[in-house]
Formats: structure tokens, C-alpha cells, sequence
């Protein structure tokens, strides 16, 4: 079950990152070889026009194949041909598909989870409280936590978890004003924050629902570029990455969380678990295209760019040769994080 999860995830977020270059492509009057899901050998095609449609074997990606891509083109109609604006809106659609699918898979979420999860301090455990002690109020709306802004429950929780010495400096909202709070302490219990609030919850309507959805994905999108930072500096390693496979185990982890031996799946809850990591994904996705590196869309964008500044573009096959390059690399980053999902499931 959760390969048939994991499947059905990756190829709606493919489908839609591709459909995004694809629609965008044709109304920029760009003439579309083929529109395929999946790499390999095809297992449906379908020529309509002058487009290939195609499903492929192997469920690892897909593509829109454009006249003039990756090579000069005759035809009017080339990618190549086009104006710079277009072709640059025809590269980022893809990611623009995968934001706006991340933003309505968290309405969802965030509707059926009401009531909303707040970062205002509802109250504290007992008067005793550590934080509270410290400077901490009810009624006070966390706005910062050692510098970072806070947009969700998550943040703070991330916050939280990524500290060594329990104590926190924080910015407050606190009767309309902002207020800043040095020094909030928190007890550890067998080396672990121990949190000794509760936050206000917030009833569900189309303001606050819309609100938190799209506060929700800028948490997820800053996550990820924090993650990246952190991978670079060394304070994770690549063994910390994961990949497909290691996505489907985490799907079976949601799956087995959410089955009881006797009443068996709870459909409900599954269901907005993988709304929840749907919409992290292909967040996720999106901006990982928007990195400036070969083969992906930021990469090409890049290309674009250096055209509008030179007035010129860089020769195709140069071009060429960068993306194969980077899509090499790409590749073998891939295997070794495979292989690394493989061992840390045996």
C-alpha cells in the first residue's frame, strides 16, 4: 500500500510540474513534441497534433520535450524563437504548478484538521511554569524565537528542537504591542525541552483557513532552504538525505501510524497525513527546481538571465553540455542517496 501511496504522490506532483511547462509553453505559441510521465520505454502513447503524450515505465520523473530546447531550431514556432519573457515564464511554470498545488492541498489539510493550531500562548501547566517565570505570558503571540521569524506552530516546534541550552530569546506581541523577552528558560527532562505551554487554537473560516495555509508553506519552504544551508555546512551529511525510496518508507511509517490492529485503517487521519506530506513534497520539489543548478528549471533560468544581460544567448551546445553535466550529477546524487534509504531500511 504505501508504493501505491508513494506512486500515486510522485506522479500527481510530476504531472502537475509538467503540465505547468507544458500549458504555459503552448499558450506562448511554442510547438510541443512530446508530453511525457515517467522515463524509459512507453508503456501509452498517443500522438494528438503535433504532441506526443506518453506514459513511461519508470515513474522517476517526466518531461515536456519543446521544439528548440536544447538545440537550434528553423521552426517559427522553437522554444529558441520565442522572446526572452516568455521563454523565462515557460521555464519557472513548472514551479509556479508545484507552489499553487502545495498552497490548495494545505486548505484542505488545514479545513479538515480545524481548529487552526495558533502561536499565542493559551496558558501555562501551572503557575510554577519555567517560561513563565521567565517573561513568558498568556495571551502573548510569539513573533520571534532567537531571531527567526515565526509563522507557525511548526516553526516553534523547530525552534525548540533544534536548541542545546533550553534558554531562548524571544519577541512577543504582547496587548498590541511588541516586546522583546531575553533569557526565556524552559526545564529538560532526559536531555529533551520540556514545553510548558499550550497554544490558542482558532476556529476554521476562509480568512483563517487561507491564512495559515499559506503561512504553513512558507514554514515548509524555509525548511527546506534551512535543511540545504545545513547540508552544506556540515551539519548534516548526505546520509541524512532521503530520497524515493526512503519517502516510501516514510509513507509506510504514516500508514502503520494509522492503522489499529482491531478497527484496522483510520482513512480519515491517513488521508490528511498525506495531504500534509503531499503538500511538504511538492513544495519541496518547486523550489528544489528553482536551485541555480545545471539541468534543473533554476538553472536554466540562469542561462536566461545571463542572456538579458549579454543581449545574446549562450550557444546551445554549451548550454547543452552544462545541463548534461548537471543532470550526471544529479543522477549520481541520486543513487547515493538511494542506496543510503536502502541500508538505513536494513
Amino acid at each position: 500500500m504505501k508504493i501505491l501511496f508513494a506512486l500515486i504522490i510522485f506522479e500527481v506532483i510530476i504531472l502537475i510540474h509538467e503540465f505547468g511547462h507544458f500549458i504555459v509553453a503552448k499558450k506562448c505559441g511554442v510547438k510541443v513534441n512530446e508530453f511525457a510521465i515517467g522515463m524509459g520505454p512507453a508503456l501509452l502513447k498517443k500522438q494528438k497534433g503535433e504532441t506526443l503524450y506518453a506514459l513511461r515505465l519508470f515513474p522517476i520523473g517526466g518531461y515536456c520535450s519543446m521544439e528548440g530546447e536544447d538545440a537550434e531550431s528553423g521552426d517559427s514556432r522553437a522554444f529558441c524563437k520565442k522572446s526572452l519573457p516568455k521563454r523565462m515564464a515557460i521555464v519557472v511554470a513548472g514551479i509556479v504548478m508545484n507552489l499553487i498545488l502545495g498552497f490548495i492541498l494545505l486548505i484542505i489539510y488545514t479545513s479538515l484538521t480545524a481548529p487552526i493550531t495558533s502561536t499565542t500562548v493559551s496558558k501555562f501547566e501551572s503557575e510554577n511554569a519555567r517560561s513563565h517565570l521567565t517573561g513568558l505570558e498568556e495571551g502573548d503571540k510569539i513573533i520571534k524565537i532567537n531571531g527567526m521569524r515565526i509563522y507557525t506552530a511548526m516553526d516553534i516546534s523547530y525552534q525548540f528542537q533544534n536548541d542545546e541550552d533550553g534558554v531562548f530569546d524571544m519577541t512577543v506581541e504582547r496587548d498590541g504591542e511588541k516586546l522583546q523577552l531575553t533569557d526565556v528558560a524552559f526545564d529538560t527532562e532526559n536531555s529533551s525541552l520540556h514545553i510548558d505551554f499550550f497554544v490558542k487554537p482558532l476556529e476554521a473560516s476562509p480568512l483563517t483557513v487561507i491564512s495559515q495555509s499559506f503561512k504553513q508553506g512558507v514554514t515548509y519552504s524555509r525548511l527546506i532552504y534551512i535543511s540545504l544551508a545545513d547540508l552544506v555546512t556540515g551539519k548534516y551529511s548526505i546520509r541524512d538525505l532521503s530520497g524515493p525510496v526512503g519517502i516510501v518508507d516514510v509513507i509506510g511509517d504514516v500508514i502503520d501510524s494509522e492503522t489499529d490492529e482491531e478497527t484496522g485503517i483510520d482513512w480519515r487521519a491517513l488521508s490528511e497525513q498525506m495531504l500534509s506530506l503531499g503538500a511538504f513534497i511538492t513544495i519541496n520539489i518547486g523550489l528544489f527546481n528553482l536551485l541555480p543548478l545545471p539541468a534543473l528549471d533554476g538553472g536554466r533560468l540562469i542561462f536566461l538571465l545571463i542572456e538579458a544581460v549579454r543581449k545574446k544567448p549562450v550557444p546551445p551546445e554549451k548550454e547543452g553540455m552544462v545541463h548534461f553535466i548537471g543532470l550526471t550529477a544529479l543522477m549520481l546524487l541520486m543513487i547515493v542517496v538511494t542506496v543510503s534509504d536502502v541500508v538505513k531500511i536494513f
